[in-house]
């Protein structure tokens, strides 16, 4: 072993390899993106601008204002501001907020949310000079679902991304599930 040692430190060894490297990849063409006339496209599953799913029936927002995406935030970037309906008798969304500067894009808000309301889309390219721009409400939310996810392309991807619905969280032979009584199932 140290025959072998003293050999690689006598004749630099590893530094001839790495230099040999370098002079193979040097005389190569390079693979830099001249980014504005190149763009890359996002990858399946890529976690984005934030996007509020519109029901497609009613044409209004899926969210039932129960809090959940907020909650288990880890960068606290969402806030939500209730009131109680009084004819219908249930939450109702005052304001709804993302700080999308404050947020990690870890994709917690999706998974958390039991009716898939929010949604974080493929589009990743959005800057802006002011912070204001990048502090969505509730009606930009809505408009980035109507011009990114709208139709087909937002079917597919509660199909494939949202976990609720993969098989993993479907209920096993002889697992307990709450069902309804035997008399309201009728």
């Amino acid at each position: 072993m140290r025959l072998k040692k003293a050999v690689k430190t006598v004749f630099f060894t590893e530094i001839l390899q790495g230099m040999a490297l370098t002079l193979r990849s040097m005389f190569s063409h390079a693979v830099t993106r001249q980014y504005p006339k190149e763009k890359r496209p996002a990858m399946p599953g890529f976690r984005g601008m934030h996007a509020f799913v519109r029901d497609a029936k009613t044409g209004r927002e899926k969210c039932i204002a129960c809090g959940l995406c907020g909650a288990v935030c880890p960068s606290q970037c969402i806030h939500i501001y209730t009131r109680e309906d009084d004819l219908e008798q249930k939450k109702v969304i005052d304001r709804y907020e993302i700080e999308a500067l404050r947020c990690v894009y870890c994709g917690f808000c999706v998974e958390a949310c039991p009716v898939g309301a929010i949604a974080l889309t493929e589009h990743y390219e959005y800057s802006d000079y002011s912070r204001q721009a990048l502090y969505f409400d509730k009606e930009k939310l809505l408009d980035n679902w109507d011009r990114m996810m709208a139709g087909k392309k937002g079917e597919e991807y509660f199909e494939k991304f949202w976990f609720p619905k993969r098989d993993s969280f479907r209920s096993y032979d002889g697992q307990a599930v709450f069902r309804k009584p035997k008399e309201e199932a009728k």
